[in-house]
Protein backbone atom coordinates (compact mmCIF):
# COMPACT_ATOMS: atom_id res chain seq x y z
CA UNK A 1 0.00 0.00 0.00
CA UNK A 2 1.29 3.58 -0.93
CA UNK A 3 0.58 6.40 1.28
CA UNK A 4 1.43 10.25 1.18
CA UNK A 5 0.89 13.07 3.75
CA UNK A 6 -2.99 14.27 5.13
CA UNK A 7 -2.50 16.38 7.61
CA UNK A 8 0.11 16.86 10.89
CA UNK A 9 -0.89 19.28 13.93
CA UNK A 10 1.66 20.73 16.52
CA UNK A 11 0.58 21.25 20.03
CA UNK A 12 0.14 24.92 20.56
CA UNK A 13 -0.65 27.46 23.78
CA UNK A 14 -4.64 27.13 24.52
CA UNK A 15 -6.10 29.26 21.29
CA UNK A 16 -3.11 29.17 19.12
CA UNK A 17 -1.85 32.49 19.36
CA UNK A 18 1.04 31.65 17.61
CA UNK A 19 -0.67 31.46 14.88
CA UNK A 20 -0.43 34.78 14.34
CA UNK A 21 2.99 34.41 13.25
CA UNK A 22 2.01 31.98 10.75
CA UNK A 23 -0.33 34.86 9.40
CA UNK A 24 1.92 37.69 9.36
CA UNK A 25 4.70 35.14 7.51
CA UNK A 26 1.72 35.01 4.85
CA UNK A 27 -0.61 32.38 5.03
CA UNK A 28 -4.16 32.70 5.14
CA UNK A 29 -6.09 30.63 7.71
CA UNK A 30 -8.92 28.50 7.61
CA UNK A 31 -11.79 27.87 9.57
CA UNK A 32 -11.03 26.65 13.02
CA UNK A 33 -12.49 23.01 14.45
CA UNK A 34 -13.37 21.82 17.78
CA UNK A 35 -13.20 18.61 18.40
CA UNK A 36 -16.39 17.56 20.28
CA UNK A 37 -16.16 15.08 22.94
CA UNK A 38 -12.69 15.24 22.68
CA UNK A 39 -11.58 17.98 24.47
CA UNK A 40 -9.94 19.79 21.92
CA UNK A 41 -9.65 22.11 19.18
CA UNK A 42 -7.50 23.88 16.59
CA UNK A 43 -6.54 26.47 14.27
CA UNK A 44 -5.86 25.53 10.26
CA UNK A 45 -4.15 26.36 7.31
CA UNK A 46 -5.06 24.81 4.34
CA UNK A 47 -2.74 23.46 1.65
CA UNK A 48 -3.61 22.04 -1.91
CA UNK A 49 -2.32 18.66 -0.88
CA UNK A 50 -2.26 18.65 3.07
CA UNK A 51 -2.87 21.03 6.01
CA UNK A 52 -1.04 22.34 9.52
CA UNK A 53 -3.22 22.18 12.11
CA UNK A 54 -2.18 24.18 15.53
CA UNK A 55 -3.52 22.29 18.24
CA UNK A 56 -4.44 22.58 21.98
CA UNK A 57 -6.43 20.62 24.90
CA UNK A 58 -9.57 23.38 25.75
CA UNK A 59 -11.61 20.55 27.89
CA UNK A 60 -8.92 18.43 30.31
CA UNK A 61 -11.52 15.92 31.57
CA UNK A 62 -12.74 15.21 27.81
CA UNK A 63 -9.26 14.88 26.72
CA UNK A 64 -8.77 12.17 30.02
CA UNK A 65 -11.92 10.43 29.49
CA UNK A 66 -12.66 6.89 28.76
CA UNK A 67 -13.18 7.22 24.78
CA UNK A 68 -10.29 9.58 24.47
CA UNK A 69 -7.97 8.47 27.43
CA UNK A 70 -5.78 6.06 24.75
CA UNK A 71 -4.55 8.51 21.91
CA UNK A 72 -2.57 10.29 24.87
CA UNK A 73 -3.68 13.65 23.28
CA UNK A 74 -3.92 15.11 26.99
CA UNK A 75 -0.18 13.92 27.36
CA UNK A 76 1.25 15.07 24.57
CA UNK A 77 -0.06 18.49 24.31
CA UNK A 78 0.26 18.92 28.65
CA UNK A 79 4.17 17.68 28.52
CA UNK A 80 5.07 19.46 25.52
CA UNK A 81 7.84 21.42 26.89
CA UNK A 82 8.83 18.65 29.21
CA UNK A 83 9.88 15.55 26.46
CA UNK A 84 7.06 14.77 24.64
CA UNK A 85 6.93 14.73 20.70
CA UNK A 86 4.17 17.58 19.92
CA UNK A 87 3.48 16.36 16.23
CA UNK A 88 0.94 14.43 14.86
CA UNK A 89 1.45 13.22 11.31
CA UNK A 90 -1.67 11.96 9.60
CA UNK A 91 -1.85 10.21 6.18
CA UNK A 92 -4.30 8.47 3.63
CA UNK A 93 -3.88 6.05 1.35
CA UNK A 94 -2.55 7.16 -2.59
CA UNK A 95 -5.41 4.79 -4.02
CA UNK A 96 -8.74 4.89 -2.50
CA UNK A 97 -10.25 1.85 -0.60
CA UNK A 98 -7.71 0.89 1.55
CA UNK A 99 -9.49 0.93 4.81
CA UNK A 100 -6.95 -1.47 6.68
CA UNK A 101 -4.23 0.63 8.59
CA UNK A 102 -0.27 -0.02 6.64
CA UNK A 103 1.42 -0.30 10.37
CA UNK A 104 0.27 -1.56 13.52
CA UNK A 105 -2.47 0.25 15.15
CA UNK A 106 -5.52 0.19 17.24
CA UNK A 107 -8.61 1.43 16.21
CA UNK A 108 -10.36 5.11 17.18
CA UNK A 109 -13.92 6.81 16.67
CA UNK A 110 -14.20 9.87 18.54
CA UNK A 111 -17.73 11.09 18.87
CA UNK A 112 -17.17 13.86 16.14
CA UNK A 113 -16.82 11.32 13.29
CA UNK A 114 -19.96 9.13 12.22
CA UNK A 115 -19.88 5.16 11.20
CA UNK A 116 -18.23 3.76 9.56
CA UNK A 117 -14.99 6.02 9.60
CA UNK A 118 -12.37 5.78 12.13
CA UNK A 119 -8.88 6.45 12.39
CA UNK A 120 -6.18 4.24 12.80
CA UNK A 121 -3.51 5.18 15.97
CA UNK A 122 0.05 3.97 15.42
CA UNK A 123 1.34 1.70 18.23
CA UNK A 124 3.88 4.08 19.45
CA UNK A 125 4.86 6.58 22.59
CA UNK A 126 4.57 10.23 23.26
CA UNK A 127 8.55 10.19 22.51
CA UNK A 128 7.08 9.81 19.02
CA UNK A 129 4.63 11.47 16.81
CA UNK A 130 1.28 10.55 16.96
CA UNK A 131 0.93 8.50 13.92
CA UNK A 132 -2.72 8.34 12.15
CA UNK A 133 -3.80 6.45 9.66
CA UNK A 134 -7.53 7.64 7.53
CA UNK A 135 -8.46 5.36 4.84
CA UNK A 136 -11.56 7.77 4.15
CA UNK A 137 -9.43 10.64 3.48
CA UNK A 138 -8.46 11.48 -0.25
CA UNK A 139 -6.59 14.27 -1.84
CA UNK A 140 -9.39 15.51 -3.68
CA UNK A 141 -10.63 16.58 -0.28
CA UNK A 142 -7.61 18.96 0.61
CA UNK A 143 -7.61 20.33 -2.65
CA UNK A 144 -11.27 21.45 -2.99
CA UNK A 145 -10.37 22.96 0.84
CA UNK A 146 -7.35 25.02 -0.61
CA UNK A 147 -7.27 28.48 -0.44
CA UNK A 148 -4.56 30.53 -1.91
CA UNK A 149 -2.03 32.23 0.66
CA UNK A 150 -0.78 35.54 0.18
CA UNK A 151 3.10 34.24 0.60
CA UNK A 152 1.95 32.11 -2.61
CA UNK A 153 3.18 28.96 -1.09
CA UNK A 154 0.48 26.18 -2.40
CA UNK A 155 2.16 21.91 -1.38
CA UNK A 156 3.71 20.39 1.26
CA UNK A 157 6.50 18.25 -0.64
CA UNK A 158 8.42 17.25 2.30
CA UNK A 159 8.80 17.20 5.74
CA UNK A 160 12.06 16.09 8.08
CA UNK A 161 11.89 15.07 11.74
CA UNK A 162 14.52 16.17 14.31
CA UNK A 163 14.19 14.14 17.31
CA UNK A 164 16.28 13.83 20.65
CA UNK A 165 16.49 9.67 20.01
CA UNK A 166 16.05 7.64 16.90
CA UNK A 167 12.27 6.88 16.14
CA UNK A 168 11.92 2.62 16.41
CA UNK A 169 7.99 2.01 16.23
CA UNK A 170 6.69 0.03 12.98
CA UNK A 171 4.97 2.98 12.10
CA UNK A 172 7.43 5.32 12.08
CA UNK A 173 9.60 3.01 9.72
CA UNK A 174 6.21 2.64 7.53
CA UNK A 175 6.46 6.30 6.97
CA UNK A 176 9.78 6.61 6.38
CA UNK A 177 10.00 3.82 4.09
CA UNK A 178 7.13 5.36 2.31
CA UNK A 179 8.50 8.55 2.22
CA UNK A 180 6.47 10.80 3.92
CA UNK A 181 8.98 11.61 6.34
CA UNK A 182 12.65 11.57 6.77
CA UNK A 183 14.03 11.23 9.98
CA UNK A 184 17.58 12.68 12.19
CA UNK A 185 18.48 12.47 15.80
CA UNK A 186 19.25 16.22 17.26
CA UNK A 187 18.77 18.26 19.96
CA UNK A 188 15.10 18.78 21.01
CA UNK A 189 12.39 18.42 18.40
CA UNK A 190 12.22 20.09 15.07
CA UNK A 191 9.90 19.47 12.34
CA UNK A 192 10.90 21.27 8.93
CA UNK A 193 7.99 21.63 6.02
CA UNK A 194 9.05 22.27 2.28
CA UNK A 195 6.75 23.51 0.33
CA UNK A 196 6.91 23.15 -3.38
CA UNK A 197 10.24 21.48 -3.57
CA UNK A 198 11.83 24.52 -2.18
CA UNK A 199 11.75 26.36 -5.03
CA UNK A 200 12.10 30.03 -3.77
CA UNK A 201 15.39 28.85 -1.93
CA UNK A 202 14.06 30.59 1.44
CA UNK A 203 13.78 29.89 5.50
CA UNK A 204 11.23 30.82 8.04
CA UNK A 205 12.18 29.44 10.92
CA UNK A 206 9.38 30.07 13.71
CA UNK A 207 11.35 29.24 17.19
CA UNK A 208 10.81 29.65 19.56
CA UNK A 209 7.26 30.06 20.06
CA UNK A 210 6.66 27.18 17.00
CA UNK A 211 8.70 23.85 16.74
CA UNK A 212 8.50 24.41 12.82
CA UNK A 213 10.52 25.64 10.29
CA UNK A 214 9.64 26.24 6.68
CA UNK A 215 11.51 25.94 3.10
CA UNK A 216 9.99 27.04 0.38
Amino acid sequence: MHIELDHLFVCASRGAPEAEELVQFGLREGPSNHHAGQGTANRRFPFLNSMIELFWVNDAHEAQSPGTRRTQLWERWSERDSGSCPYGICVRPVDAGHDEPPFPAWTYQPSYLQDPLVMHIGEAGIAEPMWVYLGFMQRTYREEQFVEHPIGIREITGLTLTTPAPLLSAASQTMVKNEVISTQVGRGFLLEIEFDNGSRKQVRDFRPHLPLLFQF
